[in-house]
């Protein structure tokens, strides 16, 4: 019993969902201490942790670690490394706080009703719309903690780039998706619940 608690816990791709979930302070008192350099390796921290994003879930399915601690603690270091960021953007002037309710009110509402379709023994499978939005959301969270223009030479560009400006595009069309994939997901959960109302009736 207890090596199967163990094992449920204490296991590789946990632990790097753990390891995720403490770059969020870090990320967060470097924020705070703004500076064109604390900025840069804010940015660097919080793409370290998106990327652990899809190394645990690989891990978990290559290893077959799917477990119900792993299922309930990565969506939950990706809301906090997100809610931590934009909230604490906010007071920098980098993110409008209306954007930030928009998008914080579409995932508590869409959490609450996976919630109701799990009660009602369905699943709801992540769309393309939420797809998108989850990738513009942490490139578009990048680009606000960069903040500042960079002269860029890399191969193919070469030029000044504002990271504010792209940051704020990018954030503004993870909007859009959310609004898209919310307004999908509710109609999906609508039309479930139709079938199921009608089959036992």
């Amino acid at each position: 019993m207890k090596g199967s608690i163990k094992r449920d816990i204490f296991n590789l791709p946990n632990i790097i969902t753990l390891f995720r979930i403490l770059l969020i302070p870090v990320v967060a008192i470097l924020i705070t201490y703004e500076s064109p350099r604390n900025c840069f390796f804010a940015a660097l921290f919080f793409s370290l942790a998106s990327g652990t994003d899809f190394v645990d879930g690989y891990l978990a399915r290559r290893l077959n670690l799917i477990t119900v601690t792993g299922k309930f603690l990565d969506p939950l270091a990706d809301k906090l490394m997100v809610v931590t960021s934009l909230v604490m953007l906010i007071p920098l002037n980098r993110v409008p706080a209306w954007l930030v309710v928009i998008l914080l009110a579409r995932e508590f509402s869409i959490t609450v009703l996976r919630a109701l379709a799990s009660q009602e023994g369905l699943v709801m499978a992540a769309g393309q719309e939420g797809k998108a939005k989850a990738a513009l959301q942490m490139v578009g969270i990048v680009g606000l903690l960069v903040h500042y223009p960079y002269e860029i030479d890399f191969i193919i560009f070469k030029g000044m780039i504002d990271f504010h400006r792209v940051g704020m595009v990018l954030i503004i069309l993870s909007m859009i998706f959310s609004l898209l994939s919310a307004f999908s997901y509710f109609k999906w959960f609508a039309m479930e619940i139709d079938k199921k109302s009608q089959h036992q009736g």
